[in-house]
């Protein structure tokens, strides 16, 4: 799928391409599943602040993409390896994200073996590739955020919007981290965050979890809407506030409260790896 333009979906459009050639350290990639993200999305159409516009703008191409292929998440196996690889031989399994390299929508892509600011690994063995390929950016931005917050053993953790991309691997990683997790989403997909581990539930359409009188070691809102100083209130002194898609009023507002008091708001995008990645295979 080429991507001509930025604009609606119809900007999307399928041509033959040639196949790539792995280079030096470089793996070729046959992908048998990829995903359709939120950032895909939002690239292809240039739906962020204008400061980011611009900067996709300048990055990418100012009056049309100059990388003509979106996607960056993948499952598939190693179809031929370039000079020097030595960590993947053909026929091996894989899952993986390309970061802001893209390519991902295409019957192959070129990964580096051990890139930087994306991630390639071995696929699980207890999932296909459909599974596999919906994991490593959602995944890989909790594990960063639940990593930022300390240890989480024995610690009261709230995720906001766990339900979503991102919030769901959350869930499952602060329950193997040994936290005590509650997860804030809308009704039907309560019974979802249950069946991953969440300890407890609440329904955001029905209840303000700023509202109810509990307190928290450590509150990740993955989807940035949670009001900044009801969150500060119910996180416990020395506690942390993890927010997603923080956005510029939320930093100024945080800002003093952070300075200030014990609690510490903590933002920013991951970095990828293959090393997270593995450790999350």
């Amino acid at each position: 799928m080429v991507w001509t333009r930025y604009g609606p979906p119809e900007v999307l459009q399928p041509q033959e391409v040639a196949t790539p050639k792995p280079r030096v350290g470089e793996v070729l990639v046959r992908i048998r599943a990829t995903t359709v993200s939120a950032g895909d999305c939002e690239m292809r159409g240039l739906r962020v602040s204008l400061g980011l516009r611009i900067l996709f703008r300048t990055m990418f191409g100012f009056t049309r993409p100059r990388r003509r292929i979106l996607g960056q998440e993948f499952a598939g196996d190693v179809a031929a390896t370039g000079p020097g690889v030595t960590w993947f031989r053909v026929g091996d399994p894989v899952f993986g994200t390309t970061g802001f390299g893209f390519g991902a929508y295409a019957e192959y892509v070129r990964v580096p073996e051990r890139p930087r600011g994306a991630a390639l690994a071995m696929r699980p063995a207890n999932m296909d590739f459909e599974e596999a390929a919906a994991v490593p950016t959602g995944a890989l931005e909790a594990l960063h955020f639940l990593r930022r917050a300390g240890p989480l053993q024995g610690r009261s953790v709230l995720i906001n919007g766990a339900g979503g991309g991102i919030g769901l691997f959350a869930v499952q990683l602060a329950k193997y981290f040994g936290a005590d997790v509650t997860a804030v989403d809308s009704t039907g997909k309560l019974d979802l965050l249950r069946s991953v581990g969440a300890d407890r539930v609440l329904d955001y359409t029905r209840e303000d979890f700023t509202k109810l009188g509990d307190t928290y070691d450590v509150v990740y809102d993955s989807v940035g809407k949670s009001s900044v100083p009801e969150t500060f209130a119910v996180i416990r002194n020395g506690g942390r506030y993890l927010v997603g898609n923080a956005t510029v009023s939320t930093k100024l507002r945080a800002y003093p409260r952070s300075k200030g008091g014990g609690t510490q708001l903590l933002f920013g995008a991951a970095s990828q790896t293959s090393e997270e990645l593995d450790f999350l295979r």
